[in-house]
């Protein structure tokens, strides 16, 4: 008998738990008919997509079953941000068996679910930072979109007059708003059928290595896109408004605008075209610009300091049409 054998169940789940990565799970169920038997009660989890799963995927791919899914994950990701505008695909042929929701299987009491791609969706100028955080139900309830042309470091002098501004343009700022909209509904389109099958769930994020973009599905929403087989209703709508292919409708939205041609930081460091964007769909609850904003990215360093300085900043409103 060695220590583990001694240590009771509900000790053990606590360290699954703390473990949390998904390969690193599926793994430790080879160690013992016991940990076979447990790791499929863990509760947090981590689902890591990483390009460069291991040096020898290609000749053991048949062999590697995570390795397998996860490069899967990957490129059925990528194909959904490529087809956008694309014929919608034969819904046989879309649930793959290399889904996330496929890998989750053999998971059956996930209560907190953490999804972590290798990068960002969106292609910007070179300088050029996008960051937004989205959270949905059914549909989209909040996004929060930051953005800046280029950062000038101190000592360095920073550019006057309308080429400073040239995040200003509104033209500029409802692309990348638009931009933001579009990877947070590809990005909750690859959730639903994770949602759908995860009873359990109480939490659900997805986010990028690049820090570029995140989806929240909090406990009420999880709950909304499930009621009355919400989720099942949604993809029959879908055939019935013309939903665009790979991604969730955009519902009809009012955006509040704020922008600052130039911020100056702490340091002395000057950020150039700062705008951020508060989207909430037309018929939504009023939340307070603020409480999103600095919940978006209050505790993000730079990007905090960026926020509070915008919310002092006039602001606009627009108003778009669901696509």
């Amino acid at each position: 008998m060695d220590g583990f054998d001694r240590l009771p169940d509900s000790l053990i789940l606590q360290i699954f738990d703390s473990v949390s990565d998904i390969k690193t799970l599926i793994r430790c169920r080879a160690v013992s008919k016991r940990f076979n038997s447990l790791v499929p009660h863990t509760d947090s989890l981590i689902l890591t997509v990483d390009r460069v799963i291991s040096s020898d995927s290609d000749s053991d791919s048949e062999s590697d079953d995570v390795s397998h899914l996860l490069v899967a994950f990957l490129k059925s990701i990528l194909k959904s941000l490529q087809d956008l505008v694309s014929a919608k695909p034969d819904p046989t042929q879309t649930r793959s068996q290399n889904s996330p929701a496929q890998i989750l299987r053999s998971f059956h009491r996930v209560r907190s679910l953490s999804i972590e791609l290798p990068s960002g969706d969106l292609r910007l100028e070179k300088g050029t930072v996008l960051k937004w955080r989205a959270e949905f139900g059914k549909t989209l309830k909040t996004c929060v979109i930051l953005g800046f042309r280029s950062v000038v470091a101190s000592g360095d002098n920073p550019v006057a007059g309308e080429e400073a501004d040239f995040a200003g343009g509104l033209k500029v700022r409802v692309v990348w708003t638009i931009s933001a909209l579009i990877a947070a509904s590809a990005r909750h389109y690859l959730l639903k059928e994770v949602v759908r099958e995860q009873r359990g769930l109480e939490s659900l994020v997805l986010r990028d290595r690049e820090g570029e973009g995140t989806v929240v599905m909090r406990k009420e929403g999880l709950r909304e896109c499930r009621r009355e087989d919400a989720c099942g209703e949604a993809e029959e709508v879908e055939e019935e408004e013309g939903w665009d292919r790979g991604r969730s409708k955009v519902p009809s939205v009012r955006m509040r605008m704020r922008h600052v041609a130039r911020v100056e930081l702490k340091g002395g460091v000057w950020v150039e075209g700062a705008t951020l964007v508060v989207v909430r769909p037309s018929l939504g609850d009023d939340v307070e610009d603020g409480d999103l904003a600095m919940e978006a990215f209050g505790n993000d360093g730079m990007y905090g300091e960026v926020v509070v300085e915008l919310l002092k900043a006039k602001s606009y409103l627009l108003e778009m049409n669901s696509f």
